[in-house]
């Protein structure tokens, strides 16, 4: 941890240098202490500058995901006092639901590297290599009953098109529900699970895992997504992987808050982003497909669809798949 403390002092520096004498003082350790960290980052790829009586000051290193790389870039003390930060694991939402029977806070965050067994909806695999994403998972305790917490989904999509044009400068649109687009191809899903007492039927937690394409080229990804799945990186955005993922927890962070109080203009910001509307779409329910137009959401985020026979409907994330009629996401 001592090293990863180092480089957020560091990071906060920006350009100007920090002497040995103040992260000493900062951190609680002795001078030696903080040699010894700068030398293992500089061993880890960080170029570091010392300067006689100025300190060090942090030119480049490798675009790392490390507790070090992400505290800088939080709004909020609270936020990393909350953060776990992994190099691999087999899920966060696994490890995040770990966390929730062993006492973990509302508010917090499980960020992993690499995946080994990532997951999406209805049971497919998230493709989730190491050194080229972002798998991040909240863990939450809203103080509400399960059936209004079902549209929580909805919201961490709009804040996670949030975090994305904070560190970017691009903002992604939304396919209903829960996948993040750019370029008409998928660069982020989410997946939302709670735990329900049986015996009360009250919602003990919910874990919203986030799942962001950084780094990936079209090579990374097997031939059969090529026509549904990007990356940040392929469409033209550069960032490092720790300013990103502090930015989507600073706008979840802000999310969270709105949603318990409301929702504020959360619904409407879903719709104008929400890129299904206005389009025709297949219907995947239990084996059956149906074509439909989407003519609009409910006040739930329900998808509200129109049939070549003029009957509505209006359908939930939760009993049917939606894809655009030509491809992915029709244009």
């Amino acid at each position: 941890m001592g090293k990863e403390q180092v480089l957020a002092l560091l990071r906060q520096a920006g350009q100007q240098y920090i002497s040995g004498e103040r992260m000493s003082e900062a951190l609680g350790v002795s001078r030696t202490a903080v040699w010894k960290d700068i030398d293992s980052l500089r061993q880890e790829g960080y170029q570091i500058n010392s300067v006689t009586r100025k300190g060090y000051r942090l030119v480049s290193g490798p675009n790392r995901l490390t507790k070090g790389e992400i505290l800088p870039y939080l709004h909020s003390r609270e936020a990393g006092e909350k953060l776990i930060v992994l190099e691999t694991v087999d899920s966060t939402n696994t490890y995040a639901k770990r966390l929730a029977l062993e006492g973990g806070q509302d508010g917090s965050a499980v960020v992993a590297n690499e995946q080994t067994g990532g997951r999406g909806r209805l049971g497919r695999s998230f493709l989730s290599p190491r050194d080229n994403g972002i798998y991040l998972t909240m863990l939450y305790r809203p103080p509400v009953a399960p059936m209004e917490a079902v549209n929580l989904t909805a919201y961490v999509a709009v804040a996670v098109c949030d975090g994305i044009e904070a560190a970017c400068g691009i903002r992604p649109g939304i396919k209903w529900t829960n996948d993040i687009v750019l370029g008409g191809k998928k660069v982020a899903g989410i997946l939302t699970e709670m735990a329900v007492e049986g015996e009360t039927g009250a919602l003990q937690y919910l874990v919203t895992g986030i799942g962001v394409n950084v780094l990936q080229q079209q090579a990374d990804f097997p031939p059969e997504l090529w026509p549904v799945a990007t990356s940040l990186a392929m469409e033209g955005c550069t960032v490092s992987r720790g300013r990103l993922t502090a930015e989507i927890i600073n706008a979840l962070e802000e999310m969270y808050r709105v949603w318990l109080n409301g929702g504020g203009d959360y619904w409407q910001r879903y719709h104008d982003s929400c890129l299904t509307l206005g389009k025709e779409v297949r219907l995947l329910r239990q084996g059956r497909e149906r074509t439909a137009f989407a003519e609009g959401l409910d006040e739930t985020f329900g998808l509200i669809v129109r049939y070549p026979d003029g009957t509505r409907e209006t359908v939930n994330a939760g009993e049917v798949s939606v894809r655009g009629l030509f491809g992915y996401l029709d244009n």
